[in-house]
């Protein structure tokens, strides 16, 4: 221990300013590094969109701003219809092209400050933050057209589009799941109204 000390008093005060300064530098960058990591892990891997772990993140917020400020907010759950049947006929990779072509055309529909979230194989959440219902509805009812409008084209083939989109607004009490919940019972009942 004495041995220790003698060699920190002993030491050149630039040398220890140089270190000092390497350590800030390194934990900066693992600090930078780790949250890279964490903005991955709250991405979907084969879609530009947040995954169910991004989507719980931007909730929770969402549903704390409801919670202190009555901040109205819904949620928009899609379901993409025959994503099974295009991958059936024209393989997984069409199937993949869908996926990317449905997000691109969700995100770009939507607010820079909404959210749009794959949490399954076939199925989506837009998280629309400030919003009232009537915005809600019409933003829901503008993806439906634009996707069934929409042309992607795939190895020469026109791939048709169609999605079933459920809506619920934030309330009071909620948590994610139940959100979820309730915009995916209004999806199912909007698919089986169709």
């Amino acid at each position: 221990m004495q041995n220790m000390d003698s060699k920190v008093h002993s030491a050149d005060p630039q040398a220890l300013l140089g270190e000092i300064e390497h350590l800030r530098s390194e934990v900066a960058r693992l600090q930078s590094r780790v949250e890279h990591l964490d903005r991955l892990s709250c991405m979907d891997p084969l879609v530009p969109a947040a995954n169910r772990r991004g989507l719980v993140k931007q909730l929770s917020m969402v549903l704390a701003r409801h919670e202190r400020h009555g901040v109205p907010a819904a949620m928009l759950f899609v379901d993409v219809d025959g994503l099974k049947t295009i991958n059936d006929r024209h393989g997984h990779g069409a199937g993949d092209a869908a996926l990317v072509h449905l997000t691109e055309l969700m995100s770009s529909g939507v607010r820079k400050t909404d959210l749009v979230a794959r949490i399954g194989g076939d199925e989506f959440v837009i998280m629309l933050d400030h919003c009232t219902l009537d915005v809600a509805v019409e933003t829901a009812r503008r993806l439906a057209e634009q996707v069934a409008d929409s042309d992607l084209i795939f190895n020469g083939t026109a791939l048709e589009l169609s999605v079933a989109i459920g809506l619920a607004m934030i309330e009071r009490g909620d948590t994610p799941e139940t959100v979820l919940d309730r915009a995916d019972q209004a999806m199912y009942r909007q698919k089986n109204a169709a």
